[in-house]
């Protein structure tokens, strides 16, 4: 059972499905719906299903560059089986379909696309310097999945993807730069490979910086910084800030951020 919750990659995991949840809350509650009901709890659920379908086809995928780099991960250690690892990446893809189907087309196919994009990078970008682009698409259109799946207008996460893509771009190479020497040595050619360490670190580290200085930016100037959105802000730049010594402080750094900055921005925009 450890090894199978290890699969899912359950801290970023976790940060996602928080953040699904509390934009979803935020936005309905904006729109004067109510919190309790099927279509929040089915779009949770669907993007619970999504993270683990494409946690444990990570694993599934990388499972032969892992026993070599990495021999303390769930398959190669023996903890989980590639078939159990498998098996529980499609499970995670038919709780994602089964929850977003009586939702609507829109969020069912939104979606979709997002998971697809998720696995090409675990079947194949995760490896190339195009290793960025399924971060940019799968999360540019999370907030459209959930404002679909929760019924409120896609006019009111629109302009989410301007901010998002940016921090999905300084994610993603938080992430790699975990695992730099290891990929270094399997010949990977990842983005944070391409740029190299130092400077795909330091890229990272200032699109997260501008992403919530721009954010706080507009806030202000849109006179929406109240005192909540201020806290939550802050927040989310002290976790960013506190980073700066390295990866391993950035990446947990930036999954508060997400979801500090997540609804902080909801509320402003409300």
């Amino acid at each position: 059972m450890t090894g199978l919750v290890r699969l899912v990659h359950p801290a970023p995991a976790a940060a996602v499905v928080l953040l699904s949840a509390a934009l979803g809350t935020i936005l309905l509650g904006q729109a004067g719906q109510s919190l309790v009901g099927a279509p929040l709890l089915l779009t949770v659920l669907a993007v619970a299903g999504s993270q683990v379908f494409t946690g444990a086809l990570n694993d599934w995928a990388d499972r032969a560059r892992d026993a070599v780099a990495q021999p303390g991960k769930p398959i190669p250690s023996g903890q989980v089986s590639p078939s159990a690892a498998l098996a529980l990446a499609g499970a995670g893809l038919v709780v994602q379909v089964a929850a977003s189907a009586p939702l609507g087309p829109l969020p069912l196919l939104l979606g979709l696309a997002a998971s697809g994009s998720a696995a090409a990078y675990d079947l194949w970008l995760s490896r190339t310097p195009a290793s960025v682009l399924p971060y940019l698409v799968s999360f540019g259109i999370l907030p459209l999945w959930i404002a679909s799946g929760v019924g409120v207008s896609l006019e009111r996460v629109a302009l989410a993807p301007l901010l998002v893509g940016p921090f999905a771009a300084a994610a993603h190479l938080a992430n790699t730069l975990r695992d730099f020497d290891g990929d270094a040595a399997l010949g990977s050619r990842s983005l944070a490979q391409t740029l190299g360490r130092r400077r795909a670190f330091v890229t990272a580290w200032l699109l997260a910086m501008g992403v919530g200085v721009t954010a706080g930016v507009v806030a202000l100037t849109g006179g929406v910084l109240g005192p909540i959105v201020t806290l939550l802000g802050a927040a989310g730049l002290v976790a960013v800030v506190q980073g700066y010594p390295g990866p391993g402080r950035l990446w947990p750094g930036m999954l508060v951020a997400a979801v500090t900055w997540t609804a902080a921005w909801a509320i402003a925009t409300g």
